[in-house]
């Protein structure tokens, strides 16, 4: 079952979407972002964001259909506020390295795998519900989700033209390598089943993945 939206995350929501969330108790606003949200993100799990009805979410959160809309006017505003809290975790952590990782290249990919793989597992359900429901959202927010992971490879890549630029990485590494990294960090997300069952956890797992990273680009 995922688990509750946190606090600070839905803080952050919060003050994202302050022209069209009309709450102005900060406190009480959160905490019912945090059940509303919850909510939707576990009623997509069970059936599918597109299946999931208003309705059902005001019982399942246990908030009435008027408290609903104190919060979005529709599905789609759900759906973009939850796509934009994802968005903006990855921008915020991806672009912000500690001090004096950025300067060696091959640290930084690093860095990023781990922070990448580490944010996936803080923000699991939402992670997992923009990849699952992707083929169902509306033009301009498949759109959005396809900025976003554009953006990851884009890191990913600038990474990597440094560490070639430097020597560190091979001059003939194809550029198509950014793209094939995204599924690596995707998919600990994804197949956390498969993970689970062969008893690997997240340490084994970012580990694998830099050092296959770093395989392939040497």
């Amino acid at each position: 079952m995922p688990q509750m939206p946190s606090e600070t995350l839905c803080r952050s929501i919060l003050e994202a979407n302050a022209a069209t969330i009309s709450v102005r108790k900060e406190a009480l606003a959160v905490r019912r972002l945090q059940t509303i949200l919850g909510a939707a993100l576990r009623l997509s799990a069970e059936r599918g964001f597109h299946a999931m009805s208003l309705r059902a979410l005001s019982q399942e959160a246990g908030v009435s259909m008027g408290g609903l809309y104190a919060y979005f006017d529709s599905k789609s505003t759900l759906l973009r506020m939850i796509l934009r809290a994802v968005t903006r975790a990855v921008e915020e952590t991806l672009a912000q390295p500690p001090e004096g990782i950025a300067e060696d290249p091959v640290a930084h990919l690093d860095w990023l795998i781990d922070a990448h793989i580490r944010l996936t597992e803080e923000m699991l359900p939402w992670f997992t519900f923009a990849f699952m429901e992707a083929k169902s959202f509306p033009r301009d927010l498949r759109r959005m989700a396809t900025d976003s992971e554009a953006m990851t490879e884009g890191y990913i890549a600038a990474i990597i033209e440094r560490a070639v630029a430097t020597g560190q990485f091979r001059a003939d590494l194809s550029p198509i390598v950014p793209a094939l990294v995204k599924p690596l960090l995707q998919d600990w997300y994804v197949k956390r089943t498969k993970y689970r069952r062969r008893g690997i956890g997240i340490e084994a797992y970012i580990a694998t993945v830099q050092d296959s990273v770093r395989r392939i680009c040497r």
